[in-house]
């Protein structure tokens, strides 16, 4: 299988070393630099169902980038859209959720499949209603999110309280629920007000034993001080 590693420690890249005949596939534009042994091509992984399935559901490129070692041993780089950690996870025994634009890249045996969620689940507001990608097969899949990264063990008994918006991946067997709050009780109206005074959001609880990729900072607060900071809106 093809060598995945991170490089550099802001905004570092992907750097993917592949053997001949080996190939991955990443998110469209995320190729930076590869060797003239490595061949590019723009392909929907899964065909049109499953590129446009994962289009609605995570947001990701209708077309994905495939390299592929046609002229003998190659390495790449790759970059992802926002600025922020990658990590590099082992899918094989473990499958692995993936939030909206968290998707960098993937061996070629690695599957990206679209999947449905609960009611209740599909409140998730990173994760496209109803629909969510979920990665199996085996190999590595590389994931980003924005500003640093952390990996989080859930244990039997040690539950996790985690603002969805800073969510990048978990562990398929990982049970989730949401809720508009930590606080307990008060009823659905006094959740609310308490999540509008508290600045917290919707919040997701998971439990049982596997591990949860979160990143430090929020997409959307972002995006909402860069647009109050513009002159039209001063």
């Amino acid at each position: 299988m093809a060598q995945f590693t991170v490089t550099g420690d802001v905004d570092p890249f992907l750097h993917i070393s592949l053997a001949s005949g080996e190939k991955i596939y990443c998110e469209s534009n995320a190729m930076v630099m590869m060797e003239d042994t490595l061949e590019l091509k723009g392909k929907m992984t899964g065909g049109l169902g499953g590129a446009l399935m994962r289009r609605l559901a995570n947001d990701e490129s209708f077309f994905q980038q495939h390299i592929e070692a046609v002229r003998g041993a190659g390495d790449c780089l790759l970059s992802p859209t926002l600025p922020g950690a990658i990590q590099v996870l082992d899918v094989g025994e473990t499958h692995y959720m993936v939030s909206d634009g968290a998707f960098v890249a993937a061996d070629h045996s690695v599957n990206l499949n679209v999947r449905t969620q609960g009611v209740g689940s599909a409140l998730f507001g990173q994760t496209g209603g109803f629909f969510i990608c979920e990665a199996s097969g085996r190999g590595k899949l590389a994931v980003s999110g924005f500003g640093s990264s952390f990996v989080l063990d859930v244990e039997p008994g040690k539950d996790m309280i985690i603002d969805n918006a800073h969510v990048v991946a978990w562990d398929s067997r990982l049970h989730h629920e949401i809720s508009v709050t930590t606080r307990q009780g008060g009823g659905l109206l006094g959740q609310l007000v308490n999540s509008v005074t508290s600045g917290e959001g919707m919040v997701l609880k998971f439990s049982g034993k596997g591990k949860v990729v979160i990143c430090s900072r929020n997409r959307e607060n972002f995006l909402s001080w860069l647009l109050k900071g513009m002159p039209a809106n001063r």
